[in-house]
Parts: C-alpha cells; sequence; structure tokens
C-alpha cells in the first residue's frame, strides 16, 4: 500500500490526531502498542473549534430544513432553479446530520464506533460534498440558458428535466464516491495508523480522479458559463438603461435575458462565488500533502469548507423575498392550514 495514498486527504482529519502523554491519554489503554491517544483537550485548539462547529452544525441544520420545507411545501416555488437550490439544501443538510457532527466527535474524543462506522461516514460525508459541487454546475448551467439563450429556456430547462439532472447527479456522487473510496470501503480502517482513529484515504489515482472531478472541471465549467453570463448580464443591464436601445433590442435582439432573469444571475453569482471562495483552499491545502506546519491550517480551511453549507440559506435569506416570506409562513405554522401550499409567497 502506498503511504502517500493517506496524505491526499489525510491530513485535513489527521489534526484530531493525538499528542504525547503518558498510558492515560489512550484511547485504549489495554492495548497500548496499536491503540492512538485521546484528542488534546486545548481549549484554544479543539475545544474552540468544536464549539464553532457546534453552532455551526446547528444553524446549517435548522436553515436548509427551512429552504428543503420551503421549495416543497410552496406549490409556486416548484421551478427549475428552485429545484437545484432545494437539491443543495439536501447536500448541505447532510453536512451538517453527519459530516460536522463527526468532526465535532473526533475532535473531543476518539473514534469508538468502529471501521465500519468510519468507513460509512466517510461516505456519506464525501458524498454531499461531491452532491454540493455538481450542484453548482448545474446552478451555472440553468443561469447560462436563462440568459443567453431565454427564448428556449422554457423549453429546455423544463422541472422534469431538472428533476432527471438531479436524480443523475446524486447517482454520478455516488458512484464516484464509492469508485475513490472504495479501497476504505472493502477494508474498512485500513488507512487507520492506530485503534481509536477515523480517517478519509484512498490511493494516488483515487486523488488524481477526486482532483479532477470535483475540483478541476467543475471550477473551469463553472467559471466559462458564469463569464459568458457576465458579459451577457453587463451588455443587458447597459441596454436597459437606454430606452433607446431596448427599444431596438426588443425588435433586433429578441434573445436578451429579462431584468429578474439578471437579479437571478446575480444573487445564483454571490452562491458560487462564496462556494468557491470556501472549496479553493481545501483543495489548495489538499495538495500540499502532510505537513506539520499545516496543522491549524488544515483545520481551518475544512471549518471553512464546512460553513458553506450554512452560509447557503443565509444568502438565500438575503437575496430572495420569497424565503422570507415562506420561512414566516412555516415559523407561525401558516403551512399547517388548508390550501397553505397555493399561497402567494411571490
Amino acid at each position: 500500500m502506498d503511504n502517500r495514498s493517506v496524505k491526499t486527504e489525510g491530513l485535513l482529519y489527521s489534526c484530531f490526531s493525538m499528542e504525547t502523554g503518558d498510558q492515560s491519554d489512550l484511547c485504549f489503554p489495554e492495548q497500548a502498542n496499536t491503540s492512538c491517544r485521546k484528542p488534546s483537550s486545548d481549549v484554544s485548539d479543539g475545544v474552540l473549534f468544536s464549539v464553532l462547529l457546534s453552532v455551526e452544525c446547528i444553524l446549517t441544520v435548522l436553515l436548509n430544513l427551512l429552504v428543503i420545507i420551503s421549495i416543497s411545501h410552496f406549490r409556486q416555488l416548484h421551478t427549475p432553479t428552485n429545484l437545484l437550490l432545494l437539491s443543495l439544501a439536501v447536500s448541505d443538510l447532510l453536512v451538517g446530520l453527519v459530516a460536522m457532527p463527526g468532526e465535532i466527535y473526533m475532535r473531543i474524543s476518539c473514534w469508538f464506533l468502529g471501521d465500519i462506522a468510519c468507513s460509512l461516514w466517510n461516505y456519506v460525508t464525501f458524498t454531499a460534498a461531491s452532491s454540493s459541487v455538481v450542484n453548482m454546475v448545474l446552478i451555472s448551467a440553468d443561469r447560462y440558458f436563462a440568459i443567453c439563450d431565454p427564448l428556449h429556456y422554457n423549453i429546455k430547462v423544463t422541472v422534469k428535466r431538472i428533476q432527471l439532472c438531479v436524480y443523475l447527479s446524486w447517482v454520478a456522487a455516488l458512484l464516484h464516491c464509492g469508485l475513490v473510496l472504495k479501497d476504505q470501503l472493502g477494508r474498512p480502517g485500513m488507512y487507520n495508523s492506530c485503534r481509536g482513529e477515523c480517517v478519509i484515504g484512498f490511493e494516488v489515482y483515487g486523488g488524481i480522479l477526486d482532483l479532477v472531478v470535483n475540483f478541476v472541471l467543475p471550477l473551469s465549467i463553472i467559471i466559462t458559463l458564469y463569464l459568458r453570463v457576465f458579459v451577457v448580464a453587463v451588455s443587458q443591464a447597459r441596454a436597459m438603461r437606454s430606452h433607446v436601445t431596448c427599444v431596438k433590442l426588443q425588435h433586433s435582439a429578441p434573445s436578451r435575458a429579462k431584468s429578474s432573469e439578471l437579479k437571478a444571475a446575480r444573487t445564483l453569482g454571490v452562491l458560487i462565488l462564496v462556494f468557491l471562495v470556501c472549496l479553493c483552499p481545501y483543495y489548495i491545502v489538499s495538495l500540499v500533502g502532510e505537513n506539520e506546519n499545516l496543522g491549524f491550517v488544515a483545520k481551518f480551511v475544512l471549518y471553512l469548507y464546512d460553513v458553506n453549507s450554512c452560509l447557503n440559506p443565509l444568502i438565500y435569506a438575503l437575496f430572495y423575498p420569497w424565503f422570507r416570506k415562506a420561512v414566516k409562513h412555516i415559523v407561525t405554522l401558516r403551512i399547517l392550514q388548508p390550501a397553505s401550499r397555493e399561497a402567494n409567497i411571490l
């Protein structure tokens, strides 16, 4: 087994590992030769990050549940774009329900749940992250068609087609993560250096595949599509400021985007920009590999990567009036009233 296989992702999780101490610091004192040491209890390190992650975890679950309930319940919100936001919210909810609690657990305790549970936790966490990336690509494609080809948007982008794309994206994420983590899933615990540890690891080919599929390729597609959207959006903004130009455009360029679509593009552009800001440092640190000097940095970029799942619904709350109205209906329990699905919240 190539030791380098663990380094690609293991650095970001090995931060939870042990420091030197006596036998009382062991996870399994009766197995001193194979046991890991308990995580550090330093307030400025493990406890601080655990508190931050706990707050982030609660907010992530609550906010994304509001997004899921809103889009699922109100019929007016059953649009292609919102279905993509719904899929993204499900990915973020998995991060809050599975990934973050696991990270908190490993910061304050040894891993006592066994190697199989460790492999499954890594698989679900990895799948949620991979699905988020695919959803961002689909959102970029949705905005591209809405802005650059508005006349054919309603024909090309329908609810049924988006539903199919969402299903396929989740299947692709499950298959991709299964392929990357196949060694760990087939032999749980093979990458753990001692008992009481849970790290994510894969062979070199798995790291390259993950880097290309989850970072290089999506990043290239997102940047390419949004550069095109930006160029068209800027030209539309200039055109709408001139009545004469607007009249000419109505006759000579019917494929121009509507003002509402431009606003949606800007909002989703912010969403994607925040996602890239949170994603890129994670992969940059992963590429550096194992380095003792990067311990705190690795913890920070992992925290930054997770915080994106909490920021997404906050972006909806800031830019989408329909989300704020939907939350009011949910909090005041008006969604329990008859025919509440038909409420006008746009």
